[in-house]
């Protein structure tokens, strides 16, 4: 009995050596390398956020390491931000963003119609577009997530800050952003206050050649009216892209106090004639405008361009600004 006993003893501490050595560590082990490679997948995955804009809602990554922009806005704001991008349509980039034009970019269209081709073979991560691409939406959503980033004129800052709280979302640059619109806001409201204590009524009119179209409240360039506080002086224009096309008898006849200009030749090739010549006529020499040296002209890299950008909405403030300082 007692041989037997302490035969049972000695396989039973085997038993318990070669577990020891072989068995429970060694699962626990492998348990926690799969946890640890579990964790890093995780931390690895792409995070996604949910874009809600007036063409749908598109599920984003955050940071996308191939953006591809065709709206010139956002394009300024990215560039002020640090973030690079992919892909830029060169034929229409404003002044203050030719760097866009060099060949690290790739050119992926126009801003009225994206190249398709050139687009796949660029693989984006994320598509921006605005107003021009809209009727694109659906053939872009199938080459990569695709998000309308235009501002709303008839709700403009609140439309131009919700694309920019986006921008700070997706790529992770949120104070950056806010602290920016802080500063616009406080630009924005400096300038209403001037404007309303100086009174007088003004007249936004785009240059197109030897034509004009004005453009009212709610409009293209209403951002004059509805943020700036500049009253209007005819608050019955309709809002049109392409504005309402109007004759220098009727400027005359209306006699603005401030006459705001955006030269459309300016920025657009065989534009013709400049703003100056086309404007400056005998008919608006006899308004107040003229004779007090209240005809702005406005910068349409900014104006006609871009715009519903951290650096273009910021200029566009400061430049009509001049009317009232």
């Amino acid at each position: 009995m007692k041989r037997l006993g302490s035969l049972l003893s000695m396989m039973l501490l085997l038993a318990v050596f070669a577990a020891g050595c072989g068995g429970s560590p060694s699962n626990s082990g492998g348990s926690a390398d799969a946890a640890s490679a579990a964790g890093q997948q995780a931390d690895g995955a792409s995070a996604e956020i949910v874009v809600t804009h007036q063409l749908g809602e598109t599920k984003v990554p955050v940071n996308p390491k191939r953006v591809a922009v065709f709206d010139m806005g956002i394009l300024d704001s990215l560039d002020l931000l640090g973030i690079e991008v992919a892909g830029v349509p060169k034929d229409g980039l404003p002044a203050y963003l030719s760097k866009y034009r060099d060949d690290k970019y790739k050119n992926i269209g126009t801003l009225k119609e994206p190249d398709l081709e050139a687009l796949s073979a660029l693989g984006p991560d994320l598509i921006i577009i605005s107003g021009r691409l809209s009727t694109f939406y659906e053939q872009l959503s199938e080459l990569a997530p695709t998000i309308f980033m235009g501002v709303d004129t008839s709700n403009y800052m609140p439309s131009f800050k919700q694309n920019m709280e986006y921008i700070g979302k997706i790529f992770q640059k949120e104070d950056e952003v806010a602290a920016r619109l802080q500063e616009i806001d406080a630009l924005a409201a400096e300038v209403k206050a001037k404007a309303e204590k100086a009174g007088g009524k003004a007249l936004v009119i785009l240059s197109n050649d030897k034509a004009i179209s004005a453009y009212g409240p709610g409009s293209r360039f209403g951002i004059i009216h509805d943020v700036l506080g500049f009253a209007p002086v005819d608050d019955t224009l309709q809002v049109s892209t392409h504005g309402n096309s109007i004759s220098f008898e009727y400027i005359k006849e209306k006699n603005p106090d401030y006459l705001f200009v955006i030269d459309r030749a300016s920025v657009v090739s065989g534009g013709g004639q400049a703003a100056r010549e086309t404007v400056e006529n005998d008919l608006v020499k006899a308004t107040a405008a003229y004779k007090n040296g209240k005809i702005i002209y406005l910068d349409a890299d900014y104006w006609y361009l871009s715009g519903g950008g951290l650096v273009s909405v910021r200029e566009m403030i400061q430049q009509a600004a001049a009317a009232v300082e």
